[in-house]
C-alpha cells in the first residue's frame, strides 16, 4: 500500500518540479528587438519609423502557458531615417518626448496554440495615457543560441492602435489616418 502512495507523491513532485523548471526570465535583446510604426500618408504611401532604444523582460512558462512582459521604449530614440522628420515626431505636436520620454507595454495574458504564443494582451502607455492592446504573433519560436549558449525566445508581433486614444491627433483634420500599425520584433535571452 505504501509503495503506490509513495510513487504517486513522488510522481506529483517530479511533475511540479518539472513545471517549475520551465518558468524562466528572459531579458530583451536590444540588437534583435525593434519597435516599428507605420501610418498611412494621405492614402499615397506609408510613413515608417522605429525606436532604437528599448529594454525589458519577459517571464515565460511554456508548460503552464503563462507569461508576463514589460518593454520600455525610449521615445526620444525615434528614427525615421530623416532628421527633420524625427525632430517633428519628437515635438509637442506629436510625441511630446520632452514631457513623455518613454512608452511602456506591459502584459500578463499569453494565448497559445500548442506550445507557440499566438497573442500577448496587455496595455500600452503612451503620452501618459494607458489603453488595452493585443499583439498578435506572426511567428514565434524558441531556440538554443549557438553563440550565447542560452535559450532565446521571440517572434514578430503586431497590433493596430487608434493614435487619438493617446492624444496623438496631429494631421487628423487634414486626412491623416487615425490608425497606426505597431510591429514588435522581439528576441529575449533566458537569464
Amino acid at each position: 500500500m505504501k509503495t503506490p502512495l509513495i510513487a504517486a507523491v513522488t510522481g506529483t513532485l517530479i511533475s511540479l518540479l518539472a513545471t517549475g523548471a520551465q518558468a524562466a526570465t528572459y531579458a530583451i535583446d536590444p540588437t534583435h528587438t525593434f519597435v516599428v510604426f507605420e501610418i498611412d500618408h494621405f492614402g499615397t504611401s506609408t510613413n515608417r519609423g522605429r525606436f532604437d532604444k528599448k529594454e525589458g523582460t519577459v517571464e515565460f512558462d511554456r508548460a503552464a502557458k503563462t507569461g508576463k512582459v514589460e518593454i520600455t521604449i525610449d521615445t526620444t530614440s525615434i528614427n525615421s531615417g530623416t532628421a527633420p522628420f524625427d525632430k517633428h515626431l519628437k515635438s509637442d505636436e506629436i510625441l511630446k518626448t520632452a514631457a513623455f520620454p518613454t512608452a511602456k507595454f506591459v502584459a500578463d495574458k499569453f494565448t497559445f496554440s500548442g506550445d507557440k504564443v499566438t497573442e500577448v494582451a496587455g496595455t500600452l502607455t503612451l503620452l501618459g495615457k494607458t489603453n488595452p492592446v493585443t499583439l498578435k504573433a506572426g511567428k514565434f519560436n524558441c531556440y538554443m543560441n549557438p553563440m550565447l549558449k542560452r535559450e532565446v525566445c521571440g517572434g514578430d508581433f503586431e497590433t493596430t492602435i487608434a493614435r487619438s486614444q493617446y492624444g496623438v491627433n496631429y494631421g487628423l483634420d487634414w486626412g491623416f489616418s487615425d490608425t497606426m500599425k505597431l510591429i514588435v520584433q522581439v528576441e529575449a535571452v533566458k537569464q
